[in-house]
């Protein structure tokens, strides 16, 4: 009997089995992600620019979690259908997500773009317009659907990527020149509104 359970216990074709291992992978994935983060924490010391490095780390740990759950699938055989679909079926799949979660979707695309081109960085003093009207606050993260503000008066304000993006940003104050006055706009491109990018000018 004990000898038949610690067979089951590893074998991935029993229930048992694939309870198993499918905790050892939750387990797996959450200890790499951990160290994804541990990684990222340690080298913001040594970085002047962390807005690529929290990003990164975000999509890092979303990557792995969902490549544990791929290589569980291919594991146990009850689940392969399901491990094929994943790997076989991903640009059917994307066009399915893409249709039920536009908006995430494009959160991430421009949270890239934010990426890529830098329009501004953690530390940064922006100024947009907000439900309040114009607000001033200072970016504090940069995640993969929202940028992370935080006002004069400590409150935060969670803006869209999308929102970021497409819309005037004005720079009042650049974390490398606190002191530096005046502002500058830095992105102007509102496709929503007047369906054409603006250009960027400056403001002294």
């Amino acid at each position: 009997m004990l000898h038949q359970t610690l067979t089951d216990i590893f074998d991935p074709t029993s229930v048992l089995g694939a309870v198993t291992y499918g905790v050892i992978f939750v387990m797996l994935a959450l200890f790499a992600g951990r160290g994804v983060r541990a990684l990222a924490h340690h080298s913001e010391s040594h970085l002047s620019d962390l807005t690529a490095l929290r990003f990164v780390t975000q999509l890092l740990r979303l990557l792995i979690y969902l490549l544990a759950f791929i290589i569980y699938t291919r594991m146990v055989p009850a689940l392969h259908e399901l491990g094929t679909t994943l790997l076989t079926g991903v640009s059917v799949m994307g066009v399915v997500i893409g249709i039920a979660a536009q908006s995430t979707l494009s959160n991430l695309v421009a949270g890239f773009s934010l990426v890529m081109y830098r329009p501004f960085h953690v530390g940064d003093e922006v100024q947009l317009t907000t439900p309040k009207g114009l607000t001033t606050g200072t970016v504090t993260n940069l995640s993969l659907g929202y940028t992370m503000l935080q006002d004069k008066d400590g409150e935060k304000i969670i803006v869209p990527n999308s929102v970021m993006s497409t819309n005037v940003v004005i720079l009042t104050q650049a974390r490398s020149a606190k002191t530096a006055t005046g502002s500058r706009i830095i992105q102007a491109v509102d496709r929503d509104r007047t369906g054409k990018g603006s250009s960027s000018a400056k403001a002294g």
